[in-house]
């Protein structure tokens, strides 16, 4: 029965009923407990050679350790089958535990006769490699929850020559390219545990290039010089209090750095090769312009919340750590979000490192207000009415690294005064009046498009 369970509720990598999911959730909880019990038993089956007591606690050990263990069993297949997850580490962490249950059958089965004399070595060997089949199926377990190189990610670099395995997958073509740099990295991070070789959530790899540009179960997730249309950007950027955030179930958000380079790295055709993309600095830039802490925001946080359950302009962290900063957000609202409602953010403007004000209805006006975002690092004013004889306002920036200023009517002569900002080494001008002029800032500019 417990052969024929996996090809009966086969894994087709598509959701199933919400209550499958709602019950499999319950297996990460359920997981330790035989777990624990299995560790405990070779120690309590050989002080049992000396204390009777102790070898019958071992034999009621053992067939809760059974009991648990099947039951786990049917809830992580639950869970497999309900979320639509599949891949070659869910399938071996399934695999491991059915083996691990029928090793227990057989120690259930051979330890009477162990204890009466008549089997010597049988069960002990059994108990070994049911001890070993736990290991390797708890260790698939992990890498489906922290991704395979958990243990070895920051491995000093002499031990890594004795695990390859713990070196990062990579497309060896682009090596140097941005993507490798700066945009593998990033999916390699925060996404592959959930859209990797282990485990694709969706039908969705992301941790080769080809893998994803083809998409997943949705379709394409990266629409190439199109960020806006990208599903993938779009979900990263989503309030975390939504049911289609990414990365989902808690794990570790993009940082506005981090979605500020895809976002460029798309908006330039997410090539593979490109080894200079305007918009993701270098390793020397970033070592130039050490991000600063902005302060704690915590006794703003009941209005951060309303905000983010509101319909309207949102402000949402950056990391679990205040002092990482917030980001504005108006994705939501964007065509009805003017130079008076922007102002009502001025209250928290020391905290707001990202604002994405693109396609928003603000016009030059909102210069006077976003000059006082001192510690404003990225700025999205991509397809609105500025036509950039304000921007000298923007002096005051100094934390500035990222301004895009795509679709609007900013001229080159308008730019001049942002070689006063002493960070800002990417500026878009994608379809501009400026756009033709742009190498001539490219001096002081360094990157400029």
């Amino acid at each position: 029965m417990l052969v024929v369970l996996p090809f009966a509720v086969r894994l087709d990598g598509r959701p199933h009923a919400d209550w499958l999911q709602f019950l499999g959730r319950f297996h990460p909880s359920l997981v330790h407990l035989p777990i624990g019990m299995l560790v405990l038993l070779p120690f309590l089956e050989f002080a049992g050679m000396t204390r009777l007591g102790l070898r019958e606690a071992a034999g009621f050990v053992l067939h809760l350790a059974l009991a648990t263990g099947a039951v786990t069993l049917v809830f992580g297949i639950l869970l497999a089958y309900g979320s639509g997850v599949m891949g070659a580490t869910v399938s071996r962490h399934m695999w491991g535990g059915i083996a691990l249950l029928i090793e227990l059958l057989a120690c259930v089965t051979v330890r009477p006769l162990w204890i009466s004399g008549q089997v010597q070595r049988v069960y002990p060997a059994l108990l070994v490699v049911s001890l070993l089949t736990l290991t390797w199926t708890a260790h698939q377990g992990g890498s489906l929850t922290h991704g395979s190189d958990y243990l070895t990610r920051y491995m000093p670099v002499p031990l890594k020559r004795f695990f390859p395995s713990a070196s990062t997958a990579t497309d060896a073509t682009y090596v140097g390219s941005v993507y490798m740099r700066s945009i593998h990295p990033i999916f390699d991070a925060k996404c592959v545990a959930c859209h990797g070789a282990s485990k694709e959530q969706g039908g969705l790899r992301l941790d080769f290039h080809e893998l994803l540009m083809k998409g997943g179960r949705d379709g394409a997730v990266i629409a190439p010089r199109n960020p806006d249309r990208s599903l993938l950007l779009q979900r990263v950027t989503l309030s975390p209090s939504d049911q289609h955030f990414m990365p989902a179930e808690g794990r570790t958000p993009l940082s506005a750095d981090e979605i500020a380079a895809l976002r460029a790295w798309i908006l330039a055709g997410a090539s593979p090769t490109a080894t200079s993309i305007p918009g993701i600095a270098t390793t020397a830039e970033n070592a130039d312009s050490p991000l600063l802490p902005v302060g704690d925001y915590s006794y703003l946080m009941n209005e951060i919340r309303q905000m983010q359950r509101s319909g309207g302009a949102k402000l949402v962290a950056v990391s679990a750590t205040p002092s990482d900063g917030l980001i504005l957000r108006t994705i939501d609202v964007a065509s009805k979000f003017d130079d008076t409602q922007l102002a009502r953010f001025e209250r928290f403007a020391p905290f707001i490192v990202e604002a994405e004000l693109g396609r928003t209805a603000v016009s030059d006006d909102c210069f006077d207000t976003l000059s006082k975002f001192a510690n404003l690092r990225a700025l999205h004013l991509e397809g609105t009415g500025v036509t950039g004889r304000a921007l000298g306002k923007l002096l005051s920036l100094s934390q500035l690294t990222y301004l895009n200023l795509s679709g609007t009517k900013v001229t080159s002569d308008a730019l001049a005064p942002l070689k006063g900002i002493p960070n800002l080494h990417h500026v878009y001008l994608f379809d501009t009046p400026a756009e033709p002029a742009s190498a001539a800032t490219n001096s002081t500019l360094r990157s400029t498009q």
